[in-house]
């Protein structure tokens, strides 16, 4: 699968938004991050943005806020131990749109990270609003998603704002994407896919389309309730 990656771009003195998908399980006592496995997997594009001089705002969504302010959604925890992976400093914003964002994103120098606040407290997000799409676009010159396990939304943030700024693929896409080319256009037989989580909405055409190739499925997590009900 060829797709335009950062390492095709000058990102040099650039805003670059860079969609991530940090949506960390957080421990329900405390609220703490109990694996921080998809920060470290968005780590590398992180660090070429800086050691390329790109000025880096990073957002994403934590949980589900259903549009609204859950104050234990914020996502200053994560930023916290970004900061604490990289080793840099990694500011954060109360919101991901409006004047005081854009003026927080106005005195970023090259290398600085800016973490905006979780874009689902937005309702548009999910939605897919164009004028929430154009709100963040207008924050960077450079889109960049690295959020694999949430490009099949069709969000504000994941594919609105792609329509607004120049789009390529972080790193992570990229691994991933390779991985899923060279699955799907060569696989190895028997080939089996394990496909899980709690929302058979989000997947169902996913396994439309798997269905095709496959010797085996095998259905876990919370999907399997809904599989268990349609026998």
């Amino acid at each position: 699968m060829q797709k335009k990656t950062v390492k095709d771009i000058d990102v040099e003195g650039k805003g670059v938004l860079v969609r991530v998908d940090f949506n960390v399980p957080l421990d329900v006592n405390t609220g703490a991050i109990s694996d921080d496995s998809r920060i470290r997997a968005s780590l590398p594009t992180i660090n070429y943005l800086v050691e390329h001089k790109a000025k880096v705002i990073l957002c994403s969504h934590l949980g589900r806020p259903k549009g609204r302010v859950a104050e234990e959604l914020r996502m200053a925890p994560v930023a916290q131990r970004l900061s604490q992976l990289i080793g840099l400093p990694v500011g954060i914003v109360p919101d991901c749109v409006g004047r005081e964002v854009e003026n927080k994103v106005k005195v970023l120098k090259e290398g600085d990270i800016l973490f905006l606040e979780n874009v689902r407290f937005h309702p548009e997000e999910e939605a897919n609003d164009p004028h929430f799409a154009q709100e963040l676009a207008r924050l960077a010159d450079i889109y960049l998603n690295d959020a694999f396990g949430t490009a099949h939304r069709a969000h504000a943030s994941t594919v609105g704002v792609a329509k607004y700024l120049p789009a390529v693929a972080g790193l992570l896409m990229e691994t991933e994407l390779e991985a899923m080319g060279n699955l799907l256009s060569a696989p190895a037989h028997p080939f089996a896919c394990v496909i899980g989580g709690a929302k058979v909405s989000d997947k169902i055409g996913l396994v439309q389309n798997m269905l095709k190739k496959l010797d085996i499925l095998l259905i876990g997590g919370g999907m399997v309730a809904t599989f268990l009900k349609a026998q």
